[in-house]
């Protein structure tokens, strides 16, 4: 049980990323590689920012912004100086590897459980350190389900607050841009600036992804980037797979899903005695498998509908 509320914490977590990927390639369909350093961006600064005695929700904003800020330099070296958008995001998240280390001062920033305060740490003080509850004959945490309920409750509020930006003017004039650029430049609407904003909400929402990720485990890590966009790519791949519809509540609503799911396949491959080692390859499997198995389903169910 401890298993797997720690399996739904992260993949909630994670949920923030892929949402943002959600943006970048479903909405703006545009393929952004800075995810990969955007995220230790954002876990950088806040744990930065913790260790200094900033207030929690101040350290995981300012993650949000720089995640922004990053996002939006892909956006305009894409857009202002014509790079090719894959390679604007390589050039991007190859720098941010420097910047994470400037920012953090060295390769990894712990943070100290007893004197350093955390976004859980209000929710997780609602108990005592050591309360537990069994539940189907399994002992557990209190703290912990109270942070999976923090947690759960904050990717709810955001995935609204997605959902109704994306019905605003400004929301559909993105979607739009991503669709038909040449229908809404006919329009007014300036495309460059619309890929540059949801570039820069796209990273935002993943550097904010970092934030929380930082503050969950407890330490910053110049790697911890590394193959996210993938987990990203899968959970939007999974998500609509289980929604089978892009509408974009439900869409939303399926990439949360499938970012739990994911690392439910993860957590349960680490428990049957996967080698940690091997974890990056065991990612790529279940990404195959995701973009693979809907297409064979489908052309199963044509043939059987043929016959």
């Amino acid at each position: 049980m401890t298993l797997l509320i720690g399996a739904y914490t992260m993949g909630l977590i994670l949920a923030l990323l892929a949402l943002g990927v959600l943006i970048s390639f479903r909405v703006l369909t545009f393929r952004d590689l800075t995810v990969d350093g955007s995220i230790t961006l954002g876990g950088a600064v806040a744990a930065a920012l913790l260790v200094e005695g900033y207030h929690p929700a101040a350290a995981t904003f300012a993650g949000f912004l720089a995640g922004m800020a990053a996002g939006a330099v892909t956006g305009l070296l894409h857009t202002k100086f014509q790079i090719n958008g894959l390679l604007a995001g390589i050039l991007v998240m190859t720098a941010l590897y420097s910047v994470n280390l400037h920012v953090m001062g060295k390769s990894n920033v712990p943070l100290d459980s007893r004197s350093t305060r955390t976004i859980f740490t209000a929710v997780q003080n609602l108990a005592p350190p050591e309360s537990t509850a069994t539940v189907f004959g399994s002992e557990i945490q209190i703290r912990d389900v109270l942070e999976l309920g923090a947690i759960l409750i904050a990717i709810a509020i955001t995935g609204c607050l997605l959902f109704a930006f994306f019905r605003t003017n400004l929301g559909l004039a993105m979607r739009a841009a991503g669709d038909n650029a040449q229908m809404i430049r006919a329009l007014g609407v300036d495309v460059g600036w619309m890929n540059v904003l949801g570039l820069a909400l796209s990273n935002g929402l993943v550097a904010l992804s970092g934030a929380c990720l930082v503050q969950h485990l407890g330490f910053a890590d110049v790697q911890m980037g590394i193959g996210m966009v993938v987990w990203g790519f899968a959970s939007v791949i999974i998500g609509e797979s289980l929604v089978g519809t892009r509408q974009m509540g439900l869409l939303i609503t399926g990439v949360v899903m499938g970012s739990v799911l994911f690392r439910l396949l993860v957590s349960m491959a680490l428990k049957w005695g996967m080698n940690p080692n091997d974890l990056k390859l065991v990612t790529a499997v279940f990404v195959f498998a995701a973009l693979v198995l809907p297409d064979l389903v489908k052309g199963l169910k044509k043939r059987m509908l043929a016959r």
